[in-house]
């Protein structure tokens, strides 16, 4: 489970989780990673305050997941980057582009990851805020 995250107004942020998303990328540092693709997942978690959604029962007001998902998939099939960091960082600011949303936990999967030893699954885990983006320019803050 992901770890609560206050808002702004101190209470507890709500969240809208979406597991298992997956797409054919050409993401990795190795030629046949490039040219051959594999399956990549991601696993994203939006902290946010669904509160006035759910008086006005009003999709306006909360982050459609529908959309969401379709950007985070985008990502995952989209532009080849060597690392799955890089992959993590882009599907992070792809969902922080939605208003409601203040904080996001991405896990990227990569099940297919060239190891020579027997494993399950790679993941690499971020989380990233509104107030504090990653800067994928390479300068630090």
């Amino acid at each position: 489970m992901s770890v609560p995250v206050t808002g702004p107004d101190g209470g507890l942020l709500d969240q809208i989780r979406l597991r298992g998303l997956r797409a054919t990328g050409h993401h990795g540092v190795l030629a046949h990673e490039r040219a051959q693709g594999q399956v990549f997942g991601a696993d994203v978690v939006m902290h946010l305050d669904t509160r006035a959604a759910a008086r006005a029962d009003d999709l306006a007001a909360t982050v459609s997941y529908a959309e969401v998902a379709d950007d985070v998939v985008a990502v995952l099939a989209g532009d080849p980057v060597d690392l799955v960091e890089t992959l993590a960082e882009r599907i992070a600011a792809a969902v922080l582009g939605y208003p409601a949303v203040q904080v996001v936990d991405v896990t990227v999967h990569k099940p297919h990851a060239p190891l020579s030893v027997e494993f399950d699954d790679v993941e690499l885990h971020i989380r990233r805020s509104r107030t504090a983006p990653a800067d994928l320019t390479g300068e630090r803050p």
